[in-house]
C-alpha cells in the first residue's frame, strides 16, 4: 500500500463519492487515502480457490462470501479496506452493493509488500468489528494457513500446515488446506511436489 501524497483529508462519504470516479484503488485510513498495489498471478489464484470454496459452502444459506472489489467499512477504527475475502451473514450488509460493514470473516493472502500492515493495523482495526469472528491470513510462500480466532472477546490463532484441515468455525467450512493451494500455474515453495 502507497499514500496518495497530496490529497486532503476526506471523511468516509467523501471517499466513497472520490473513490468511484478513481482508476485505482484506494483504502481509507482515519482520513487518509492509500493507493492499492497490484497482485500476482499467485495471490490472484489462492484468492480465487478460497472464493471457490466458501461460495460452493455457503450456497443456499443467508452468507454471502464477495472478493477483492467490495469494501469494508469498520467505523469503530475510521477506516474502510479492500480485503481479499470477506464473509457476511448480515442482513444489513444486502441494502449496500459497495460496502460491507459485519462480515464474520476477512481473508487477506499476504504479500512481501502487504504482509506486515495485513497482520498488524489492518488486524488491529477488523478486529475492532463486534460481528468479525475470523481473520485469516494467507501464506503464498508455503502451504500455511494463519485462523485468529474469536473466543470470548480474546483472539487465539491455529496455524494449519501441509496435511492438516482449514477450519473456519464461523461458517462451518472444513477441508484439507491444499484445496486452497490446488492447480496453482506456478507452484509457491513447499506448495507443491
Amino acid at each position: 500500500m502507497v499514500k496518495t501524497a497530496s490529497l486532503p483529508s476526506f471523511t468516509f462519504e467523501h471517499y466513497l463519492e472520490w473513490e468511484n470516479r478513481q482508476p485505482l484503488r484506494h483504502e481509507f485510513i482515519r482520513g487518509e487515502v492509500f493507493a492499492m498495489t497490484g497482485a500476482s498471478d499467485l495471490h490472484n489464484e489462492l484468492s480465487g480457490n478460497l472464493y471457490t470454496l466458501l461460495r460452493q459452502h455457503l450456497r443456499g444459506t443467508e452468507c454471502r462470501v464477495f472478493m477483492a472489489d467490495v469494501k469494508l467499512r469498520v467505523e469503530a477504527a475510521d477506516c474502510g479496506f479492500y480485503p481479499d475475502l470477506l464473509v457476511t451473514c448480515a442482513e444489513s450488509d444486502r441494502a449496500d452493493r459497495h460496502v460491507k460493514r459485519s462480515p464474520v470473516v476477512v481473508v487477506e493472502v499476504l504479500s512481501a509488500s502487504t504482509a506486515a500492515f495485513d497482520i498488524g493495523e489492518k488486524f488491529a482495526a477488523c478486529r475492532q468489528l463486534v460481528s468479525l469472528r475470523e481473520y485469516v491470513l494467507v501464506d503464498q510462500e508455503r502451504i500455511r494457513i494463519q485462523v485468529y480466532r474469536r473466543l470470548n472477546e480474546q483472539w487465539f490463532v491455529d496455524s494449519v500446515g501441509p496435511g492438516e484441515q482449514l477450519r473456519l468455525e464461523s461458517v462451518g467450512l472444513k477441508c484439507p488446506v491444499e484445496r486452497v493451494y490446488e492447480d496453482l500455474s506456478r507452484a509457491a515453495p513447499g506448495a507443491r511436489s
